[in-house]
């Protein structure tokens, strides 16, 4: 499994290589109030990919967050762990009830 994850890495790699050695050409974007900017058509492609995934991540970044806190509200067994905050402010020593005594293995990661 690991070799076809590299295989697929590789490739990625590669495929985005020639696409970036085949557009060297120069663009010229054209911005407001006469404004402009040459550069070789990859770079405007990453530019503009990397502004994409900013404002993706932007976008879905406060729906995180009410989710977190929905999710912490909604669950107490979280604040009652052990070296969680409400612990060690005091709020209840010792181990949750009906917890695994131990976790099981996490083979594969």
């Amino acid at each position: 499994m690991r070799l076809f994850t590299w295989l697929l890495r590789a490739t990625i790699f590669f495929v985005l290589f020639a696409f970036a050695l085949n557009n060297q050409h120069d663009v010229q974007l054209f911005w407001f109030f006469g404004y402009g900017w040459h550069a070789p058509m990859v770079f405007v492609v990453l530019a503009a990919f990397g502004m994409g995934c900013v404002v993706t991540l932007l976008a879905l970044l406060p729906g995180w967050w009410r989710l977190r806190r929905k999710a912490q509200a909604a669950d107490p067994v979280v604040s009652e762990l052990p070296g969680s905050a409400a612990t060690r402010r005091g709020a209840r020593q010792g181990p949750v009830p009906d917890a695994p005594a131990t976790m099981p293995p996490r083979d594969g990661l």
